[in-house]
């Protein structure tokens, strides 16, 4: 299940570094990391954070692409 993400190009416009956003959201560098690379899908709560940090919607932060 591909889920693609624009975190990284949010957070560069935020001029925040992963530790920073994590902070924000109440998670991890660790856990940012992992989202950034596609190694993590974050649950529905903490995907509306980062959305709401970002001030985009998930949609806009979040794509999903079926093969």
């Amino acid at each position: 299940m591909p889920l693609y993400n624009h975190l990284k190009e949010y957070r560069a416009r935020l001029n925040v570094n992963q530790q920073q956003m994590g902070a924000m959201v109440g998670t991890s560098r660790q856990t940012i990391s992992q989202i950034e690379r596609g190694d993590y899908s974050p649950s529905v709560t903490l995907a509306l954070k980062l959305a709401k940090v970002c001030e985009t919607s998930v949609e806009d932060l979040f794509e999903y692409e079926e093969n």
